[in-house]
């Protein structure tokens, strides 16, 4: 089973992967495979509406994002991490969560996040955590997928990567998400080793309030 960590920093190797690398120590330890994927400093443009997704099986901007999407059938969990902007996750990041699950749920050979296990991880020098946490978390509620909990939020506080790895209270946090990601996995697959089905699903229904 692999988890794959997304870095949605325009560092790579800042705060917020420093918290990643934390998680990841605990999924490793399980037995769990992980890759870590870097969105990159390139400007990642938001969705445009265009609803050319579900007709191409991708995004129509090549970037990022369908590289994402591609790989991620090939994960059994997600950990996305973000700094914090202004009491939310950065710019690039929404753009580009805003696009890869859009067009994911819009691929006729399957959405490859749906009902597999996530969890948002932010990293701030002393505020906005919560509302970040917040958003990110929505993505994953919009799949269907199980939000992985830990003792407390999944943040840690510093300016540089040597000040995150001071936030004792913050890397233990991130070490239990690791425990308890591979604790679900385990669980889904134990679940699939006893014939237990996936959900039932309906076909979506659209409501629109002013008509």
């Amino acid at each position: 089973m692999k988890v794959l960590l997304i870095n949605g920093s325009p560092n790579e190797h800042g705060c917020t992967d420093a918290a990643l690398r934390e998680a990841a120590k605990t999924l490793t330890e399980a037995g769990i495979g992980t890759d870590f994927f870097w969105i990159g400093k390139k400007p990642i443009s938001g969705c445009i509406a265009c609803q050319q997704c579900g007709r191409l099986g991708e995004c129509v901007f090549g970037d990022k994002v369908n590289e994402l999407v591609s790989l991620a059938a090939g994960y059994d969990g997600f950990l996305f991490g973000s700094p914090v902007y202004f009491s939310g996750m950065n710019g690039s990041m929404m753009s580009f969560m805003d696009r890869a699950f859009y067009s994911a749920s819009r691929r006729k050979e399957g959405d490859p996040f749906r009902f597999k296990p996530a969890a948002a991880v932010v990293s701030a020098r002393r505020a906005g955590t919560t509302s970040a946490l917040d958003q990110m978390n929505k993505y994953f509620l919009y799949d269907q997928m199980p939000v992985v909990p830990s003792r407390y939020w999944n943040m840690v506080h510093g300016n540089t990567p040597d000040e995150v790895r001071q936030d004792e209270e913050g890397l233990q946090i991130m070490r239990t998400l690791g425990r308890n990601m591979a604790w679900m996995l385990r669980l889904r697959e134990a679940g699939d080793r006893a014939g237990i089905p996936l959900p039932e699903q309906e076909p979506r229904i659209g409501t629109n309030f002013i008509r």
